[in-house]
């Protein structure tokens, strides 16, 4: 039993919702090998030796593997400039083997990053980042979603949380997470409110939400009176608490916790403070396993429907 089970929380359980997602991209990816002979290929630019972006570049070549698909990952030293990272996006989008393209942020930081992005072709932009595929969502246009907000919106409905007519609440306003899950509530027939670090009296607003998500970036920032009773509340945050003080504020005496601080040197924590949201909340996504397996499984969705797409 988790500790969001134990308070009485029903738990998002992101793990579950993106085995299901992998599967089925599994399946696809089987079928159009099958049926025409296509079998989706992801290529991964990873500039730098970043230890938190060599993890995750593993984990999505390996996911991508074990979906049946072409997993391609080209490292580049840190002294790679931006005209040959320039170079080698434009080899990807004229490869018609490659389906989509992921350039791994952050990049070196004489690279302008937007500069980048947009050179990506964007029907193979699988991250969901350039500018068309942004424009694609706010007009209601097909295309390829960003893959946090698209991940969490699936573990919404597969939970079958009703969202029609709803409030919904969104703490953060990146480019990233914060906007596109905004207008991806409001396709749904929400009514979302965005906040942010400026946002005036934040507990009251929260506190209206039926649906909050939280991607403000500050652990255990939303309290117990953010947190309207019986909420679905989605946890995008995740920071590593590495002192024994900070995790007996945020989780009490739990001993699993305080012995992963002792003895491993950490635990992990979102932004929803974790007794304050199972207490509270009707439905909350833990931190980890939460949002975090979604996204790899979006970015494989993602792949599959931009190989879908060459089907003549």
């Amino acid at each position: 039993m988790t500790d969001t089970e134990a308070k009485g929380a029903r738990k998002l359980d992101g793990k579950q919702c993106a085995a299901a997602i992998r599967e089925e991209v599994r399946t696809g990816c089987a079928d159009l090998h099958a049926q025409h002979g296509i079998r989706p290929g992801l290529t991964v630019v990873l500039v730098g030796e970043d230890p938190a972006s060599q993890v995750y570049v593993r984990n999505k070549e390996k996911a991508a593997k074990a979906a049946g698909m072409e997993s391609v990952v080209l490292r580049l030293p840190p002294e790679t400039g931006e005209d040959e990272i320039l170079a080698t996006v434009d080899r990807l989008n004229g490869d018609d083997s490659v389906h989509g393209i992921l350039v791994q942020l952050p990049l070196p930081a004489d690279v302008d990053e937007q500069k980048v992005i947009q050179r990506i072709d964007p029907d193979k932009d699988v991250d969901g980042f350039h500018p068309a595929s942004a424009g694609r969502l706010l007009i209601g246009m097909p295309g390829f979603l960003p893959c946090t907000p698209a991940g969490i919106m699936e573990l919404l409905k597969r939970n079958e949380i009703e969202l029609n007519g709803k409030h919904a609440v969104v703490v953060g306003r990146s480019n990233i997470v914060g906007k596109p899950m905004a207008l991806l509530l409001l396709r749904e027939h929400c009514t979302v409110t965005i906040c942010h670090s400026r946002t005036r009296d934040l507990a009251k607003v929260c506190a209206s939400a039926d649906i909050l998500v939280a991607a403000v970036g500050r652990p255990g920032l939303i309290t117990a009176e953010f947190i309207k009773p019986g909420a679905a509340v989605v946890d995008v945050g995740i920071h590593r608490i590495t002192d024994e003080a900070t995790c007996r504020d945020l989780f009490g005496d739990n001993p699993k916790r305080l012995k992963s601080v002792r003895e491993k040197g950490g635990t992990l924590v979102g932004d929803v403070h974790p007794v304050d949201g199972a207490a509270c909340a009707g439905w909350l996504s833990p931190v980890p396993g939460g949002v975090g397996p979604l996204t790899i499984a979006m970015l494989l969705k993602n792949t599959l429907v931009s190989a879908g797409n060459r089907v003549p």
